[in-house]
């Protein structure tokens, strides 16, 4: 077995375990300062939103040895501000594609002939779209209200299938998701396009199976939870997690090769526009799927049930069976090695000079019985057991028996016919 194999072995049996929701609040600080650098690139840089959703003009051309600072210039010298300039790459060569504001004939046709002029394009070869403001308007209602919906069925579907508070948790975590996939579109000016809307509703996706299925261990470990003292609600929640780390690990790293290499080799070596911006959405949104399933979603959870009275009422016996393991423990660790917990010492006399180690005895070498009877209570007076049925006590105060005459070598016998009154 590998040793990966083996550590997750040992965290699924609670051999080893990382205590995530015990260290709530650092994971609490590192989101609260990704969510803080993100949200101030939303205000301050905000979206660079793509033609599909603005409305404007496309044009395309090959120009394999113009640069992006020709390109820009060719554009601008039409009188035209604002244009984006993307370069692309395929199997006929270099290409080029500008992204202007709406314009009219006149205007599409100037920029046309400063691009003939100034990079030498063939005019056949210039394929000019247009994009009116009224269908971008539509793709932005429709992407915003598909986003919506979605929330509104997850957060229904997790509250009939576990609870309300579980269904809160992931709405959380899902919210996180959103800001920060949002935060690193404004920090790096990438731009949103219909391909972002829909990788960002699968990342969504992605992230929730994730929570759902550390929620689903998380139940199964807290079910029965309140009858007894051995673990709190948080402890439970934290072996649910160790026990799906390697499984969430596994899943991130199979479903993030494939998307590193359309992002890095597919938008960075190609330069395809499309492919860019839907591998980048995916591949921020899988990493932070995975990190808020595991250090927001379940500590959130954690700390909606610990409020319940039921739960606290079950941290205060759990605590209060610890500190009897810990006395337990520290008294075991005062005792002598050599004698055994709980045992009571006898204590001995030491013998004076003038006093025999052994009695003497009459001749035959036995003790007489009131010997014996007076040894065995000494010793069970002074070791604290008492003595058993067939050890002889103390004599008892009473009328001594006379012992039976014996005559000769014959006994007496009764006659036959005579028995003898009771």
């Amino acid at each position: 077995m590998s040793r990966l194999g083996n550590v997750g072995g040992r965290l699924y049996r609670g051999e080893v375990s990382v205590n995530f929701v015990g260290r709530k609040r650092t994971w609490y600080s590192i989101s609260g300062a990704i969510l803080l650098i993100s949200i101030l690139a939303l205000l301050v840089r905000g979206l660079d939103f793509s033609v599909d959703f603005k409305g404007g003009s496309v044009f395309q051309f090959p120009a394999s040895s113009a640069s992006v600072t020709q390109v820009q210039g060719a554009v601008t010298d039409a009188g035209v501000t604002g244009a984006v300039v993307q370069e692309l790459s395929g199997s006929l060569g270099k290409s080029w594609q500008v992204q202007t504001p709406a314009l009219s004939s006149a205007q599409t046709n100037t920029v046309e002939n400063s691009l003939i002029s100034h990079l030498g394009v063939n005019a056949s070869k210039i394929s000019v779209q247009f994009v009116g403001s009224s269908w971008g308007s539509q793709i932005t209602d429709k992407a915003i209200e598909a986003l919506i919906a979605f929330l509104i069925v997850i957060v229904l579907y997790l509250t009939i299938a576990f609870e309300w508070k579980m269904a809160v948790a992931a709405f959380v975590a899902l919210i996180h998701d959103l800001v920060i996939a949002t935060g690193v579109y404004a920090l790096t000016g990438f731009q949103v396009s219909p391909a972002t809307v829909i990788g960002l509703l699968t990342i969504l996706g992605y992230s929730l199976y994730d929570t759902v299925v550390v929620f689903d261990k998380v139940r199964e470990n807290t079910a029965g939870l309140l009858g007894g003292a051995r673990s709190t609600y948080s402890q439970a929640a934290n072996l649910a997690l160790n026990q799906t780390l390697v499984r969430s690990i596994n899943t991130s790293l199979i479903a993030l090769l494939p998307v590193a290499a359309i992002l890095f080799v597919g938008g960075g070596l190609l330069g395809a526009g499309e492919l860019k911006d839907l591998a980048l959405v995916l591949f921020v949104g899988m990493l932070s799927g995975t990190y808020s399933s595991i250090f927001i979603a379940t500590p959130v959870l954690a700390d909606l049930k610990e409020r319940e009275p039921q739960y606290k009422a079950l941290a205060k016996r759990v605590s209060v069976r610890a500190a009897g393991g810990r006395a337990a423990k520290r008294a075991a660790a005062k005792a002598p090695s050599g004698a055994r917990p709980g045992a009571a010492s006898v204590p001995t006399r030491e013998l004076s000079a003038d006093e025999p180690d052994e009695p003497e005895f009459a001749e035959g070498g036995v003790p007489p019985d009131d010997e014996l009877s007076t040894t065995a209570s000494r010793v069970a007076g002074v070791s604290g057991i008492p003595a058993s049925r067939g050890t002889p006590g103390p004599a008892r105060p009473g009328p001594r028996q006379q012992p039976r005459r014996s005559g000769g070598g014959s006994a007496r016998h009764r006659p036959a016919g005579k028995k003898k009154r009771r």
